[in-house]
C-alpha cells in the first residue's frame, strides 16, 4: 500500500481542487490519501464526492493541518479522523480562519512600505476562493519577481516567522490542539518538526513534552527534513512511544514535491485508524483500505 497522509487543496493553499487532487492521488498509484488542508476541512466533501469515478480504488483520509504556536514558535499539529461538527475544535479553527485575511492585509501593507509592488486585488486573486495565507502572498512575490519559487519567500527577508513582512494571525496552543484533537476522537500528528528551512523550530523537550500531553506521532519523511534529521526523529519518536509518518505535504503547482513522494507504512496507518474515533476512511470505486 501507498499512503500519504499529508496533501492541500484550494480549500487551503493548494492548487488542485478536492476533487482535483484525489483523481491525482489515484493516478499517482496511492491507495490511501489524506486531504488536511489548513485549518479547513471545506474540501472534504468535493473530495469525497470524486471518489466514486476514480479509475482505481482509493481511500480518503479526511483531516486539517491546525496552525500553533509554543513559546514563540510556530508549528503545525495534523489532526486525522475527528469529528469535523465537535463545538470546541470547530470554534478554534474558525478562529484562525477568520484571522487570515487581516493577517494577509498586514503581510501585504509591511511588503508595500518595503517597496514591493504588491496589492490586495493581486492576493485575494491567486487565493481565490481559498482560505487566504502566506503561500498566496509567496505567490504574489513569485508573479512580481521578486523571489524565484514561494520557498523562497519563506525567509527572514521576506515572509518567515519574524521575517520583515511576517504578522501574525491566532494559533493554537499545541497542547490544547492535541487535548481537542483527541475530544473530537481524532489522532494527532506533529507535522515537519524540524524544518528548519521554514524558521525557527521547537526544541526536542518541546516534543517531549507534547508526548507526555498525548501527542500521537510526529511526521518523519518529509522534504524539509534530511537524512540525520530523519534517524534522530526516528530515535526521539521511539524514545517517546509516538508514531512515524511520511508524508509529500503536496501543494499542487505551488511546491515542487510530487503526491506519494513520502509515504506512510501501513502498519503505523492502521493504528492510526485504530485511535480514530470521530471520522472513519472513506473507500471509494470498490476500495477497502
Amino acid at each position: 500500500m501507498r499512503i500519504d497522509l499529508h496533501t492541500h487543496s484550494t480549500a487551503s493553499d493548494g492548487t488542485d481542487t478536492p476533487a482535483e487532487l484525489v483523481r491525482n492521488a489515484a493516478a499517482a498509484g496511492l491507495d490511501v490519501v489524506a486531504l488536511t488542508d489548513h485549518d479547513s476541512t471545506r474540501g472534504h466533501a468535493e473530495a469525497i464526492a470524486a471518489l466514486p469515478g476514480l479509475d482505481r480504488p482509493l481511500t480518503l483520509v479526511t483531516g486539517a493541518e491546525l496552525s500553533c504556536r509554543i513559546d514563540g514558535v510556530s508549528l503545525h499539529m495534523l489532526a486525522y479522523l475527528f469529528d469535523p461538527d465537535e463545538p470546541e475544535l470547530l470554534s478554534e479553527r474558525e478562529l484562525v480562519r477568520d484571522d487570515r485575511v487581516p493577517r494577509a492585509r498586514e503581510m501585504v501593507r509591511k511588503l508595500q512600505e518595503l517597496g514591493v509592488p504588491i496589492t490586495w486585488e493581486q492576493v485575494t486573486r491567486i487565493a481565490g476562493d481559498a482560505s487566504l495565507g502566506r503561500p498566496h502572498v509567496a505567490t504574489a512575490l513569485v508573479e512580481l519577481g521578486v523571489v524565484e519559487t514561494v520557498s523562497d519567500a519563506f525567509t527572514a527577508e521576506w515572509l518567515a516567522d519574524g521575517g520583515r513582512a511576517f504578522a501574525e494571525k491566532h494559533e493554537l496552543d499545541p497542547f490544547e490542539a492535541i487535548r481537542l484533537i483527541k475530544a473530537a476522537g481524532g489522532v494527532s500528528v506533529f507535522a515537519h518538526p524540524q524544518a528548519v528551512k521554514r524558521g525557527q523550530v521547537v526544541p526536542e523537550s518541546a516534543i517531549a513534552r507534547l508526548a507526555a500531553a498525548g501527542l500521537d506521532g510526529i511526521e518523519v519523511d518529509h522534504m524539509d527534513h534530511d537524512e540525520p534529521t530523519r534517524t534522530r526523529l526516528r530515535s526521539l519518536a521511539a524514545e517517546h512511544g509516538l508514531l512515524t509518518t511520511g508524508s509529500s505535504d503536496y501543494h499542487g503547482s505551488r511546491k515542487s514535491v510530487e503526491l506519494g513522494a513520502w509515504t506512510t507504512d501501513p502498519e503505523i496507518y492502521g493504528e492510526i485508524t485504530r485511535r480514530a474515533s470521530g471520522a472513519f476512511p472513506v473507500p471509494g470505486a470498490g476500495g477497502d483500505a
